[in-house]
This record gives C-alpha cells, structure tokens and sequence, in this order.
C-alpha cells in the first residue's frame, strides 16, 4: 500500500514535508495504509494519533461527506 501521496509525491502526514525519497524513510502502516515520515519523531507521534491524522486526511478528501447528511466531526 501506498502512503499519503499525490500526483507522485509523498507528504509526512504529521508536520505536512514533502518526502522527496521514501526508501530510507521511518514509515507505519494504519488500516491496511503505509505513512511515511521525516522522522522517528513524526512516526511516534502518528502512531499515538493514527485515528485523528487518518480523519483528517478523509475530510480534507471530503470522504466524510455524504449527500443530505454530515458525519460528526465536520462542521
């Protein structure tokens, strides 16, 4: 699985750097999705919030709205 990427390039879900290589990158896999990251440091601290970088990820893909209802968390 890919981490978080677009239009080829991987971003540290944690502090938003653009990952240019992820060969030598600290990566974690949540939900069958591999991150990758700058740092021990941000992978750490994914890994303590996992769920909440996840959710934030879908809503800025807009994957938590749904047509006539919004799903809690989204204002």
């Amino acid at each position: 699985m890919k981490g978080v990427q677009g239009q080829g390039k991987y971003w540290d879900p944690v502090c938003g750097k653009q990952l240019d290589e992820t060969e030598e990158q600290p990566s974690a896999e949540y939900k069958k999705r591999r991150y990758f990251f700058c740092s021990e440091r941000c992978r750490r601290a994914f890994e303590h919030q996992a769920e909440r970088f996840r959710l934030n990820e879908l809503a800025r893909a807009g994957a938590l709205m749904t047509p006539g209802r919004v799903r809690w968390g989204l204002a």
